[in-house]
């Protein structure tokens, strides 16, 4: 080799991690609109689009536990993979809407439960209706930096059967909107459903647009008097509607021109689901047809960060993703203070599953 000369380096690039399997579990109480009707003589919350309630949500049981919807979640991952191909994931991530004890989520409640002893166990506190696609990238950078070969994700919101029906609450116009329910999403280095890329923007300027409520005034924490609630204005209202029209179409588009996608071209396009008049401006902004933007809303209302997994394992399911096709999941939470979305290329569906291993 000559003097001067320069030796070229090639990087070698990460290994392809892929979304290999998702499931859900919804609550066994299936509550119709009709049951707020009796309750909403005295709602104090503006009316309009935003609130228009689904025909059904499902509520939690009294004493039922966010752990205990992940388990019930993970229990066809492991009637399809075997159980100890669970309890042996190295990544363990959690968002739960409404955590059972203050500041504590329940993953590590889920790793004892499972059997599982992951290195990482992440409870994940911000980017709500978001968080399945947040969820996705921080498990895919763990994986391909070798932190591990496997990971399991779940999203719970369990606040709709807690929180929205209280006395004081239950009233109020945004009070039949959500509903509860849990899904999980099983991740692994390997190439037969990869995920494409992760897109997530976080937008610490609006965080005060989502506010928490007592009447009268209090901290939620300290004792007296009244119930505490997702508190709305017309102002607020009309701020997150406009920002929940934008950030949507804004970070789907800004994933597939970096994956050099045409929008149109996508098979599958999951999303949060706040109500049915988001739903369809998504689609148009993105020019998508109805039949290739799936929702769950009116069987489940407004789930939250479990929209999406619930969403897509119930596609799944009904044979509507077949192997090969391309799904686009986007979101944005709370008030617009984070936005995401995340492609993959399908394999997950129920005729392409290797069978279980016991």
């Amino acid at each position: 080799m000559g003097a001067g000369s320069v030796t070229a380096v090639t990087a070698t690039p990460p290994p392809p991690v892929s979304l290999v399997d998702v499931a859900s579990y919804l609550p066994v109480t299936r509550v119709p609109a009709e049951y707020f009707l009796e309750f909403a003589k005295n709602r104090r919350a503006p009316k309009g689009p935003m609130f228009r309630a689904p025909r059904y949500r499902h509520h939690v049981a009294d004493g039922e536990r966010a752990a205990d919807m992940v388990l019930r979640a993970a229990e066809p991952l492991i009637d399809r993979h075997g159980a100890a191909a669970i309890a042996d994931v190295d990544v363990l991530i959690t968002h739960t809407q409404l955590p059972d004890l203050p500041v504590l989520g329940c993953a590590g409640e889920v790793a004892h439960r499972l059997g599982a002893h992951p290195e990482w166990v992440i409870d994940l506190h911000n980017s709500g209706c978001a968080s399945f696609v947040y969820m996705m990238k921080i498990a895919r950078q763990i994986l391909q930096s070798g932190g591990g070969r496997t990971a399991l994700i779940a999203a719970t919101q369990n606040s709709a059967g807690q929180v929205f029906t209280q006395t004081e609450v239950r009233g109020l116009a945004q009070a039949p909107v959500p509903g509860d329910g849990c899904g999980v999403g099983l991740l692994a280095v390997a190439d037969e459903a990869p995920v494409l890329g992760v897109e997530c923007r976080s937008y610490g300027e609006f965080h005060g647009d989502m506010t928490g409520e007592v009447d009268p005034p209090r901290k939620y924490w300290e004792p007296g008097p009244g119930q505490f609630r997702i508190a709305f204005s017309d102002s607020k209202i009309a701020k997150v509607f406009a920002r929940g029209n934008r950030l949507v179409p804004e970070v789907s588009r800004a994933l597939c021109d970096r994956l050099g996608i045409d929008p149109r071209t996508v098979d599958t396009f999951v999303t949060n689901q706040p109500n049915r008049l988001f739903l369809r401006n998504w689609r148009e902004a993105l020019e998508l047809s109805s039949d290739r933007h799936p929702d769950t809303f009116d069987e489940c209302g407004n789930l939250f960060g479990a929209g999406i997994p619930v969403t897509l394992d119930t596609e799944n399911r009904a044979g509507r993703i077949p192997n090969g096709s391309l799904v686009l999941m986007s979101a944005f939470a709370h008030a617009g203070d984070f936005a995401g979305s995340a492609a993959v290329r399908w394999g997950a569906a129920p005729d392409g599953r290797a069978p279980s291993d016991g």
